[in-house]
């Protein structure tokens, strides 16, 4: 099972993001903030973090190039509404992939759903 560790500050749309995922069959481990993502890359095994890039105490530009460190092998996604954000993520993060809010829950899945049909298809062979 793909799984994803999501880092949003805003609790509701923490637990949209994280029912749609799960319903979508993800095994999701969501936190508020940055700071309370890097333990759990440390201690444990993901395949994508989703984060939000505006975000007290670590913003999810400077969570990524940490995580770039502790496993690198892990693919990035940010969110964000801010476009002048998604620009920076750009240039700093070139192999993320970049969702800009507001976006239907659908469109994140299948964002989500693409960075691992490969994978997918080759467990199923």
């Amino acid at each position: 099972m793909i799984r994803i560790l999501l880092a949003e500050d805003d609790r509701v749309m923490r637990d949209y993001l994280t029912r749609a995922l799960e319903r979508s069959g993800y095994a999701v481990a969501a936190v508020d903030r940055g700071t309370a993502a890097i333990p759990l890359l440390e201690t444990q095994h993901f395949d994508l973090l989703l984060t939000d890039i505006v975000m007290p105490e670590m913003d999810g530009i400077e969570l990524a190039q940490k995580a770039a460190d502790l496993a690198p092998d892990l693919r990035v996604m940010f969110i964000t509404g801010f476009a002048a954000v998604t620009l920076k993520a750009g240039k700093t993060m070139p192999q993320a992939r970049v969702l800009s809010k507001p976006f239907h829950l659908r469109d994140l899945v299948l964002e989500v759903d693409r960075m691992f049909e490969l994978e997918r298809m080759s467990d199923n062979i």
